[in-house]
């Protein structure tokens, strides 16, 4: 799965410093290019507005304001992207809910199979004639 992930750019926007450099620490061991973390909103969509990633890890609250507008931006720029959430499924953004999460706390594995999943070309599969 490591190799599966070097050099992969991707956006983390995390406003818990510990959190943060864990998962920063843990994309980075990976291999990843990590650019990041950002811990605000404003922040983040400056980024996203200036940069080009290949797959985002999410927060959902940012010091008491929702992430709604990042993943917005991403998704009308066609930037795969993950939630990591102590709230649960049912506080992702509703236009949102379908994207993967993983739940804080999580396991090093677990993040890094969900970048994993986000960054990997789509199977093709045979129809049966």
């Amino acid at each position: 799965m490591k190799d599966a992930l070097k050099g992969v750019r991707v956006l983390v926007v995390e406003d818990e410093y510990f959190i943060a450099i864990l998962i920063e620490e843990i994309l980075e061991s990976a291999g990843c290019v990590v650019m990041g973390p950002i811990p605000r909103l404003p922040d983040a969509l400056d980024a996203v507005d200036h940069q080009d990633y290949d797959v985002a890890v999410l927060d959902v609250n940012l010091a008491g304001e929702w992430i709604n507008p990042v993943a917005d931006a991403l998704s009308e720029r066609n930037v795969p992207f993950l939630f990591v959430t102590g709230y649960g499924a049912n506080a992702l953004p509703s236009e949102h809910a379908q994207r993967p999460h993983i739940c804080k706390p999580f396991r090093m594995a677990d993040l890094l199979g969900a970048v994993s999943n986000l960054v990997k070309p789509p199977t093709m599969y045979a129809r049966p004639g």
